[in-house]
């Protein structure tokens, strides 16, 4: 996925993995207190909206267990510069005729620009995502750059290439490469990772 102008890779193709098998886990909702803690520098007002869609999009994507979240927490803290940035700051032009990303109409790079915490990029990440969560991001693409959609599209991302078998594993570089391509950002996710591991008491 691309980031937000934070020494990003150009996306390229990432086929999902087969989908992962459920585990049975008792969600435990992340708590403000929790998320204050874990992003010191987040103004209340924003991590109490933020923290509703977080929480729903965790609990109906399996992210289920304290090294799951901890992954999962670490990474959009770092694609979305702590919440802060939902919309790829490019124009998206970039992006225009990338045959692989499924864009192959004119204006189809910045109408499928990055979005999202875990930014989606490309029609065809869009019309699946769009497909899998029974939303007509395709024909409305801004919506993923909406809370309420947002992080749903970055558990669907997380889910399609199964990463939840890497956090189980404690595979974070693993994960790191399929969401970026390669290690960008890698001490900033590293640190976000081990943060949120001891503050979800794996550490």
């Amino acid at each position: 996925m691309a980031l937000f102008g934070f020494g990003s890779k150009s996306p390229k193709p990432s086929q999902p993995d087969e989908a992962p098998e459920p585990k049975s886990e008792t969600f435990q909702a992340l708590t403000l207190e929790q998320m204050r803690s874990f992003l010191p520098r987040l103004p209340k007002a924003r991590a109490q909206e933020v923290l509703p869609h977080l929480n729903d999009a965790m609990s109906e994507a399996g992210i289920n267990t304290p090294r799951r979240q901890a992954a999962f927490l670490a990474q959009l803290a770092h694609e979305s510069g702590e919440f802060r940035y939902f919309e790829e700051l490019a124009t998206g032009r970039a992006y225009e005729r990338r045959k692989d990303l499924g864009n192959i109409k004119p204006g189809d790079g910045a109408r499928y620009k990055g979005r999202g915490p875990i930014q989606i990029t490309g029609r065809t990440n869009y019309r699946a995502a769009g497909k899998a969560l029974e939303l007509e991001l395709e024909e409305t693409p801004a919506r993923a750059a909406d809370l309420d959609v947002g992080f749903r599209t970055a558990a669907w991302f997380w889910n399609s290439r199964n990463l939840n078998k890497h956090a189980d594993k404690g595979e974070f570089d693993a994960i790191t490469r399929r969401i970026n391509g390669g290690y960008n950002g890698k001490a900033s996710r590293e640190a976000y990772y081990q943060r949120a591991l001891r503050l979800l008491g794996k550490k």
